[in-house]
């Protein structure tokens, strides 16, 4: 089996497990009971929070444990529009993530917020002038993703947390793609708020993170025990927390050089599939001419024209290679290639038992056919290069027998 679903999960490090395993069995106490079981655990988790924010460059005050990424944005945009709304208008993006869009959702219609989803270009990047156009003075809060889970699009989050400071509006970013490829410094992204998931890490599904600086008061959205400082109660996952914190220090201690050798092996990939498929489209932003492909190749864009990778093409998560095959079908692509024992995904994996075209590739100006027959490759730091030589073959198969079968 050839994986390269990374996006969608990671395996758990073995690591992480160790780490993990005396507070799933000696150390099982509850934080907030006060006997030795219930102190070891509390520090246990005291430890962890410290851990996650000298990674993030913040206080041990401003980690909040959560369940995941879709906690932690939930938790993260109702929990700061409500606590001190200074209007009743939202600015986000067309291509957030589901947890993301339905929470500003929410406010839209259970609080009468108004909304302004900001347009991106065709490889997905949200404009910084459309970005300052949108901000009002009734602005309680912005919120723009770092990297694109379905196009590995890095928006410019530090020029629109600017725009945001200026006005003293809260800007909040979904990192969860981001987290183990990019920087997460809180100073220098300039966000308020931060959402972060351990399965993407190689910590345990179930486990996330939300940062959010001291000075910003945050509404709950869990009542009850007042865990979590009273901004997230509920019995805290103490085993999963130390998982989460040791598998951020993990993919922080390596992270540079682990994303400058998967983003060339991506990008040789590329090329390779787009030498064998030529119709195929390349969703996102192109290649980065600064990186291990060659250059010269031409990808094909969502309107049908072409156009050379540059050194000015906006920055793609290194581990993302995300393409439509017109003429087939996503999900068929996918069945193939599941045969060859090639484990990919048609998009993101959070949107269970949808049939719908993606939100995503409709922003980015591709039409519903088109967006029918996208497949994601997500790399993990451990995908070699013959790896990726097979699986460039497979998708040519793969790609053939659709094609044929569809006339």
């Amino acid at each position: 089996m050839i994986f390269l679903d990374s996006a969608a999960t990671t395996p758990v490090r073995r690591e992480v497990l160790e780490a993990m395993w005396p507070l799933l069995t000696g150390d099982f106490g509850n934080p907030s009971s006060h006997h030795e079981l219930g102190e070891s655990a509390k520090r246990a988790l005291d430890g962890a929070r410290t851990s996650v924010a000298a990674a993030i460059g913040c206080r041990a005050s401003d980690v909040i444990f959560t369940s995941g990424g879709t906690e932690s944005d939930n938790l993260a945009i109702k929990g700061l529009a409500l606590a001190e709304p200074r209007g009743r208008h939202i600015v986000t993006s067309a291509i957030e993530h589901e947890a993301v869009l339905e929470s500003v959702d929410y406010l839209k219609r259970i609080h009468g917020f108004e909304v302004t989803v900001l347009p991106v270009n065709s490889e997905g990047v949200v404009d910084l002038e459309k970005a300052r156009a949108a901000l009002r003075p009734d602005t309680t809060l912005c919120t723009i993703m770092y990297a694109n889970n379905e196009v590995g699009v890095v928006q410019p989050i530090a020029a629109i947390a600017e725009l945001c400071r200026e006005h003293a509006i809260p800007m909040h970013t979904d990192a969860v793609q981001a987290a183990g490829w990019l920087p997460l410094g809180l100073a220098m992204l300039g966000v308020d708020a931060l959402s972060l998931s351990g399965h993407k890490l190689g910590a345990p599904k179930g486990i996330g993170v939300l940062i959010v600086k001291g000075r910003r008061s945050l509404e709950p959205v869990l009542h009850g025990g007042g865990q979590e400082r009273g901004k997230r109660s509920g019995t805290e996952n103490v085993a999963g927390a130390v998982g989460f914190a040791h598998a951020l220090a993990l993919a922080e201690s390596d992270r540079v050089e682990r994303a400058e050798r998967t983003a060339r092996l991506r990008d040789d990939f590329v090329v390779d599939v787009m030498t064998r498929v030529p119709d195929a489209i390349f969703t996102g932003p192109a290649l980065d001419s600064d990186g291990g492909a060659d250059t010269n190749v031409m990808r094909q864009t969502a309107s049908g024209a072409s156009a050379s990778a540059s050194a000015s093409a906006p920055e793609r998560l290194p581990n993302n290679a995300s393409f439509c095959f017109p003429g087939t079908s996503g999900e068929s692509l996918l069945l193939e290639l599941g045969r060859a024992g090639i484990i990919c995904s048609a998009g993101s994996a959070c949107a269970v038992g949808s049939d719908e075209s993606s939100h995503v590739l409709i922003a980015l100006g591709l039409g519903e056919a088109i967006a029918q027959t996208a497949v994601r490759f997500s790399l993990s730091g451990d995908t070699t290069a013959e790896q990726l030589a097979t699986v460039a073959a497979e998708i040519e198969t793969a790609y053939r027998a659709v094609r044929s079968l569809s006339g």
